[in-house]
């Protein structure tokens, strides 16, 4: 019995659908909870199976992106250098000639102790992350180089990787491409698969800039409206809010950007529940946000993604913890999306296009 036509097209797209929500789950799940016990893998084969099925029938387009590796190291040696000097700072060691140098960090401390001090801290902080793993080197006469381990390089990449789909999984998502199949390809590559779809070109024109993540003061010299309707002050201008295009006057110069960000993921709001998007700064980050606030307490200031405002809290004190909450009424999609593209603009390095290709579907026998 042949099935009408109909039927079948009506069959695929539910099929289409139930995958994208398939897709869907696997970002809101702990990326690191589901690969430790097979849950990715598991869930990458049955979509790779999915997206293949459905290439053969329709073809589409098949795209390959490169992460920076490079980038990678130099964020990760960057990260080393700032933690060290808080660390120093904070123990009250005595150093000299904090620098990079040959990928890695090498510092003067003169004190026995003080060098025990600084790899007893840095060991505690690395304790059951990999990642974080280091090579340390003590000539004895006050000299040490620190660098990450091979397989710390390693795992930081296999991160940087896995980070990499799920902003390009959820950037997808954002422009309205439901189906799509994003894997690793290799240590440092990234494969994506996209059924039905004949123009490769729309979907590298998402990720040919990076995104960008600023936070800036607001000005309350005058309202967004006069400045918008009028000349804005001198080194402002005026941006419109993420969900209602309501006007902000913000400065133009960033207090911080998505340099400074080590993390940021949905969740819920403590006691009403809400979507909200969290972040975390790194050292870095956290001193120059403590800094600003306690120089700003009881002005606005905006979280700016891609030129759009998605918050403008009032600063009602220092904030010196280094993490933060954004809320403004967000469905759970929303949030999921703020939390990627604040990610997005915090991960080092950019996509680099290696490959596109337009595929045929198979000739019907």
């Amino acid at each position: 019995m042949t099935t009408p036509p109909r039927d079948r097209t009506a069959r695929l797209f539910a099929a289409l659908a139930i995958t994208s929500m398939i897709m869907a789950s696997a970002i809101t799940l702990p990326r690191a909870a589901l690969a430790e016990d097979g849950q990715l893998d598991k869930m990458r084969a049955k979509i790779a199976a999915f997206i293949g099925d459905k290439m053969e029938k329709l073809g589409g387009s098949r795209i390959i992106y490169k992460v920076d590796a490079d980038g990678l190291r130099e964020s990760v040696v960057t990260d080393l250098r700032d933690d060290v000097y808080k660390t120093l700072r904070e123990g009250k060691i005595a150093f000299s000639g904090l620098a990079i140098r040959d990928g890695g960090v090498e510092v003067k401390i003169a004190d026995a102790k003080g060098r025990d001090q600084l790899k007893s801290k840095l060991a505690s902080a690395a304790e059951g992350l990999p990642s974080h793993a280091l090579n340390v080197t003590d000539d004895g006469d006050g000299l040490m180089r620190l660098a990450p381990t091979d397989a710390a390089s390693a795992a930081r990449l296999r991160e940087l990787v896995e980070d990499s789909i799920a902003m390009i999984e959820q950037r997808l998502r954002d422009a309205g491409i439901k189906l799509a199949g994003v894997m690793p390809d290799g240590a440092d590559r990234i494969r994506i698969f996209l059924p039905g779809m004949m123009e490769p070109d729309r979907v590298t024109a998402i990720f040919a800039t990076k995104v960008k993540v600023s936070f800036r003061l607001i000005d309350v010299s005058m309202s967004a409206e006069q400045a918008q309707s009028g000349t804005p002050p001198a080194g402002t201008e005026v941006l419109p809010g993420f969900k209602d295009n309501r006007p902000y006057l913000v400065a133009k110069d960033s207090a911080l950007d998505g340099d400074d960000i080590s993390y940021a993921g949905p969740g819920f709001a403590t006691g009403t529940k809400d979507p909200i998007a969290s972040f975390r700064f790194n050292g870095r980050g956290t001193r120059r946000f403590a800094h600003v606030t306690a120089e700003n307490v009881g002005r606005p200031f905006a979280i700016v993604l891609d030129g759009k405002v998605v918050s403008a809290p009032v600063i009602r004190e220092p904030i010196t913890g280094g993490s933060g909450q954004i809320s403004g009424n967000f469905t759970l999609e929303e949030a999921s999306s703020v939390a990627m593209l604040l990610r997005a603009g915090s991960l080092p390095g950019h996509l680099g296009l290696v490959d596109q290709q337009v595929v045929q579907p198979a000739a019907k026998p």
